[in-house]
């Protein structure tokens, strides 16, 4: 099992924990990385202008979910051409997973911290 604590929500510090986790579920091999990562990183940020013009036009879910499933059919071929069939699909059942694993971090962290802020009753 893979831990991580998650001391900001920082974007870079997440990001450098979504890409140790990434790297380690889909077993990458070095010369894998080299080529993987910088179509990764084409990906995410087509991901990210996505979602961020959903925002700022108030975006129906439905159609920017819809454009996010094209990208990710591009990227599925795109990805096919520098790593195998079966890393492909791991990556984006890991991406999945990262995303629930992140959720529960930061949740049991707000927890933690109301916890320690209430008054003790005596």
């Amino acid at each position: 099992m893979l831990c991580f604590a998650v001391r900001a929500q920082n974007p870079q510090t997440i990001q450098a924990i979504e890409i140790a986790y990434l790297t380690k579920q889909m077993n990458l091999t070095p010369e894998e990385a080299e080529k993987f990562w910088p179509y990764y990183n084409q990906y995410r940020e087509e991901i990210r202008k996505i979602r961020l013009d959903a925002v700022g036009n108030q975006e129906n879910v439905i159609v920017t979910e819809e454009k996010i499933v094209n990208v990710r059919k591009k990227y599925n071929v795109e990805f096919g051409r520098v790593l195998p069939p079966d890393k492909v699909n791991l990556f984006f059942r890991s991406e999945k997973q990262f995303g629930a694993f992140l959720q529960r971090e930061l949740m049991e962290r707000r927890q933690l911290r109301m916890q320690q802020r209430r008054p003790i009753l005596r």
